[in-house]
């Protein structure tokens, strides 16, 4: 592997990140964790393996019937070549990208489907890249680099290089490109690539370190560790909490619509602005396609209105006012529809929290309807306990009727009690920083805080 890792604690690292990839998606019930090698043959092994079992235990163990156990497959084996069945593992590794298999039935890269009739394989593979400078690999000439079938030497107008691909298996027609599924695991992929570096930024400097003082040096291995979990963990927590009260304001507005009997405003009103656009015949294409995809992706973003209106500013009414400015016909009526429909949309953020809407709504008491909208519609821009800690709260009451409100209550104490973990690791971080530095009293401060691990 290109970074260098004891055996042991890279198994250790792999597997965590299996766990937190199966408690934050619920529709994923497989993981598996491959290191990528050193160039020039890029040798591909199973590192680690999961699958949730009975009473949503994992079973751990190396897949028996895989090219990629031990000893693994080199990159003369997996990549892309005629008359052999294209890998997702030779795209992932050659160019740097992730893999969806969301309708394995054609999918162009299921070697398991290609061999095997009947089998499919929803499932999602997401390359861990780490930055070519961090691992010293500018001692390469570009000579040294694999080529593909082609004769192209691959990653060379990159500056990262892949140490590891993530494969998590989904169950049957749960899992979409580009879904929210997708993007945790990148996220998550991103966060193993600087646990793994940190991990070898942590041997690297024991070894420089060898000759200091056992109590500066003991020190230096408790910062390591707390600053690898503070930094891989903290962001993903708060962002992982945004992303569940988002959830949980989506559902409140489906229940609000359901019982109005009313559609949903920003979907038509996104749905008409690109109506308008298609029938546009003139402006510039490269907008258009832009907005499209602005559109595209405001639909599937779950903001606070606040959040949302800014979105909505710096992503769509901004590329208009561009298009609009690209567009030769002055005189049509399309001019003064898209900035209405622009406002409109805006407007149609604050639907869940509207005080006329909210009180026609007579299924849930009016003290706990009024706090909850208030939570779930605050503009969080740091992660706060208190909040989160009433949130938690109103979802145990059982007069709240959210469909998912079992659910997101376990996932939101879990995530707080994570959070409370890494705020601690911080603070010790912090303090140890302080007395190192300065070099007071070291040795009896860091025999205090043994514990920490």
């Amino acid at each position: 592997m290109f970074v260098q890792i004891e055996e042991g604690v890279l198994k250790n690292a792999c597997k965590e990140m299996i766990e937190t990839i199966f408690f934050c998606l619920p529709n994923a019930y497989k993981g598996t964790i491959y290191s990528v090698g050193k160039i020039p043959d890029l040798i591909v092994k199973t590192v680690a393996s999961g699958m949730i079992v009975e009473d949503s235990k994992i079973s751990w163990g190396l897949p028996s019937e895989s090219g990629y156990t031990f000893p693994g497959k080199s990159w003369h084996d997996y990549r892309d070549e005629p008359d052999r069945p294209l890998e997702a593992m030779g795209w992932c590794v050659e160019r740097q990208k992730s893999w969806t298999a969301e309708d394995p039935s054609n999918d162009s890269r299921s070697v398991r489907l290609q061999m095997e009739r009947g089998v499919e394989d929803f499932q999602h593979m997401e390359p861990v890249l780490v930055r070519k400078s961090d691992l010293n690999l500018d001692m390469y000439s570009m000579s040294d680099y694999p080529r593909n079938y082609t004769g192209d030497i691959i990653w060379q107008d990159s500056e990262y290089a892949v140490v590891a691909v993530v494969k998590i298996h989904f169950r049957p027609y749960t899992i979409r490109i580009n879904s929210d599924e997708t993007r945790v695991i990148k996220k998550l992929s991103r966060s193993l690539g600087t646990e793994l570096l940190s991990y070898k930024l942590r041997q690297d400097s024991v070894k420089a370190m060898e000759n200091m003082s056992r109590d500066r040096l003991n020190a230096c291995n408790i910062l390591a560790d707390s600053l690898r979990n503070a930094i891989t963990k903290s962001g993903l927590i708060f962002s992982l909490v945004k992303q569940e009260i988002g959830y949980l304001r989506d559902q409140w507005e489906h229940l609000l619509l359901e019982a109005r009997q009313e559609k949903s405003m920003k979907e038509e009103l996104l749905t008409r602005l690109k109506t308008i656009l298609t029938t546009m015949d003139d402006g510039d294409e490269d907008l258009r396609g832009i907005l499209l995809n602005a559109h595209d992706k405001f639909l599937d973003l779950k903001l606070p209105p606040g959040q949302g209106k800014r979105w909505v500013e710096m992503q769509i009414e901004t590329k208009w006012q561009d298009f609009l400015n690209s567009y030769k016909k002055q005189c049509d009526e399309k001019r003064v529809l898209i900035p209405q429909a622009i406002e409109e949309l805006k407007k149609s953020l604050h639907f869940g929290c509207e005080p006329e809407i909210i009180a026609d709504y007579d299924r849930i008491p009016e003290d706990l309807k009024q706090e909850w909208v208030s939570i779930i519609y605050e503009d969080i821009e740091a992660f706060n306990p208190s909040t989160l800690e009433r949130l938690i709260i109103i979802l145990s009451n059982p007069s709240l009727n959210i469909p998912s409100r079992e659910r997101s209550r376990k996932i939101l104490i879990q995530l707080k009690a994570l959070a409370e973990t890494m705020n601690q690791l911080e603070r010790n971080t912090n303090f140890l920083l302080s007395q190192v530095l300065n070099g007071h009293g070291a040795k009896k401060d860091i025999e205090s805080l043994g514990g920490i691990n």
